[in-house]
């Protein structure tokens, strides 16, 4: 008959606070441990992160790697500033004096200009590029230059001293023209300047000019 293996002394007492301690150490670690987030509220907080940033198509090229697209959009928009700076300009003022008078009712008439006050000799520049008309005596004007521009409108000038180019002659933005004088009926030196639509009528040169991106204040000019 077997006999039972004998216990030792304190044996019961030892197994019962062991087990006790580790009960313990088993609370202690399940109270620090964070309770993972429910499957759901983090599917929701994903779907609500922002979207990640679209990548550039520098030159037009689509699917580019962000380590390859951001370098050629950096070039991209040097390539474009160099050509903003080196583009022709649309249009100049034509004289650096000051604006004198402008476009509606003057003295019972109406004039349909814009006039530019400055010394006798002053260059005149063209204000847009284009193709002379005409260079040569008119009536109040004493003498003029009328020019084809590109954008279809005709451009006016009046009261020159002399005059520099010639009908069929190709002129540039800002080319020197003509002089200013005090010719025809004026009531001194200036640039009388006129600009006419593609139909031939007269309109306002001091808008047309501005939306060129002319400085067009009234008082003397650095351009």
């Amino acid at each position: 008959m077997a006999a039972a293996a004998p216990t030792l002394p304190g044996a019961q007492h030892v197994d019962k606070a062991g087990a006790i301690k580790l009960q313990t150490k088993v609370d202690q670690v399940v109270q620090t441990t964070p309770a993972a987030a429910p499957v759901a509220q983090v599917a929701e907080e994903v779907s609500q992160a922002p979207a990640p940033a679209p990548v550039a198509a520098p030159f037009g090229l689509q699917n580019l790697p962000p380590e390859v697209a951001g370098p050629l959009a950096q070039a991209e928009e040097v390539i474009k500033g160099l050509q903003r700076q080196m583009a022709p300009q649309q249009a100049v003022r034509p004289v650096a004096g000051e604006i004198s008078s402008g476009f509606g009712s003057r003295w019972g008439e109406f004039h349909y200009g814009l006039d530019f006050a400055d010394q006798i000799g002053a260059p005149i520049h063209s204000v847009s590029g284009g193709t002379v008309i005409e260079a040569g005596p008119a009536s109040g004007f004493g003498l003029w230059v009328r020019i084809a521009q590109d954008d279809g409108t005709t451009a006016v000038y009046g009261h020159v001293n002399e005059f520099f180019v010639h009908q069929g002659q190709r002129v540039n933005t800002g080319d020197v023209i003509a002089t200013v004088g005090n010719r025809g009926n004026s009531t001194g030196p200036h640039l009388h300047l006129e600009i006419w639509d593609a139909a031939g009528a007269k309109i306002d040169p001091y808008p047309w000019l501005a939306a060129k991106g002319v400085p067009m204040q009234w008082g003397p000019s650095q351009h």
